[in-house]
């Protein structure tokens, strides 16, 4: 059978590139459990899609959070990311709070339901995409870096799902807050239809104005950043450029880096972390 560390490399890389990349920068013998919890990250992340229906998306869910809970040593055996993800808890003394509320956030990708106040938004970033830099950074050096990672996760995970946009619209998913599609005078039925307007544009300005000031938090803290930890932030790098790239561009045609250019992004950020955050 594959190692199990290795399979999760391979899903990594083939699931989520700029996390690939980035670990690729931490010392070798860290790189497996960080890859096992990507790889973790990356399953949770395509349950709708494999599922593409509410009840067996919960299902799977509970499988995870059953998983870390310690409810089944067998199944999870069986299954590569949950055993590589497993051994990494043990081995670096992780909490499993931290990943079973990773799988209780994602419940909200398996429903129709809109994301309603900017506080719920930043709520979900924090438990998704802030709560994987946490867990990275305690990997890497035994810290957490709670405050920096709460902004970074924030800062990425509005730029990735402003991003995403087109996707989740056809989906008849809704990330962008109801209220702030409210200040701009659009209906969530308008993004769904996949109409573009004027005040769609500036909703998701301002969403991107609240990227900025996560990241601008993120800058701030940049100097008591341990070396080890360097890693777990990177991706962060392709934040900055990624808003700049929106902002100059209509809601529905959002044009992503070009993966040569992402890995020039993570690869400068790794010589000079002071452009994680710019």
């Amino acid at each position: 059978m594959q190692d199990v560390f290795a399979y999760c490399a391979e899903l990594v890389r083939a699931a989520d590139r700029d996390r690939y990349l980035t670990t690729l920068f931490a010392p070798a013998s860290y790189r497996g459990a960080l890859f096992a919890l990507y790889a973790f990250a990356s399953e949770l992340k395509r349950v709708r899609e494999v599922a593409r229906e509410p009840l067996p998306g919960e299902i799977r869910l509970q499988w995870w959070s059953e998983v870390l809970g310690g409810e089944r040593d067998g199944e999870a055996s069986a299954n590569p990311v949950a055993s590589a993800l497993l051994q990494t808890i043990a081995r670096h003394r992780l909490d499993t709070a931290a990943p079973i509320d990773i799988v209780e956030a994602h419940q909200f990708d398996l429903y129709d339901e809109p994301m309603r106040t900017v506080a719920d938004l930043e709520d979900y970033a924090r438990r998704t995409s802030s709560a994987l830099i946490t867990l990275a950074a305690k990997i890497l050096c035994g810290s957490e870096m709670a405050d920096a990672a709460r902004q970074a996760g924030i800062a990425y995970a509005i730029a990735a799902l402003a991003r995403a946009l087109p996707l989740h619209a056809s989906r008849a998913q809704l990330y962008v807050p109801l209220e702030v599609l409210e200040r701009h005078g659009v209906q969530a039925s308008d993004v769904y239809a996949g109409r573009s307007s004027r005040g769609l544009n500036a909703a998701l300005a301002e969403l991107r104005d609240l990227a900025r000031i996560h990241l601008a938090a993120v800058r701030q803290s940049l100097s008591e950043l341990p070396p080890d930890a360097l890693p777990a932030f990177l991706p962060v790098a392709l934040v900055g450029p990624s808003l700049r790239r929106l902002d100059r561009r209509d809601a529905f045609s959002p044009v992503g880096i070009p993966p040569w250019r992402r890995q020039w992004l993570i690869w400068r950020a790794a010589r000079d972390p002071a452009r994680i955050a710019r």
